[in-house]
């Protein structure tokens, strides 16, 4: 195969960050779409019967939060979790489609989408630091530093483009 046959392949770490979009939205589409087996049903029964299953403690502070949140669910917000959950599986399908593809707008909409959520992260981190935060947070640092890193050289390879069309001329 010569050059003018090979495929052009977006970076591995751009199509890493692809392939994680796209994982973190099918999780989330399916999540919301498992949330269509508890309409019209008691959730808060569903939920104690979860907690029995894992035997988990029913005084613990998380499973007490749980059974309590289930206790409010009804159909109304079943459908709007749902709605909710595919609404963002499609961005995240949308986001890892233009990463894959190189796309700048994805690129930029990925720093964005990244970055949004650090002062959140930060905000949890002080008031109760967990490893899982913090792992959560560094990664989110690392795509965000990876992506700007990209969008910065991809803006140098065309300006430097640019000046070696001006000195051509």
């Amino acid at each position: 195969m010569n050059k003018a046959e090979t495929v052009h392949r977006a970076p591995l770490g751009e199509r890493t960050v692809a392939l994680f979009e796209l994982l973190k939205g099918a999780v989330v589409l399916l999540a919301g779409l498992a949330l269509l087996a508890l309409l019209h049903s008691d959730v808060q029964a569903k939920a104690e019967m979860l907690v029995n299953l894992l035997h988990a403690d029913p005084a613990w502070k998380v499973t007490h939060e749980f059974i309590n949140f289930a206790s409010h669910v009804n159909d109304t917000r079943i459908w709007l979790f749902t709605f909710f959950a595919v609404f963002y599986a499609v961005v995240r399908f949308v986001e890892a489609f233009g990463l894959w593809h190189e796309l700048v707008w994805a690129e930029w909409f990925a720093v964005l989408s990244a970055g949004i959520y650090l002062p959140l992260e930060i905000y949890q981190m002080v008031h109760h630091l967990t490893l899982y935060k913090m792992t959560i947070f560094l990664g989110n640092v690392a795509i965000l530093v990876y992506l700007a890193r990209l969008l910065a050289a991809k803006h140098y390879k065309k300006k430097l483009e640019r000046l070696a069309r001006q000195q051509a001329a």
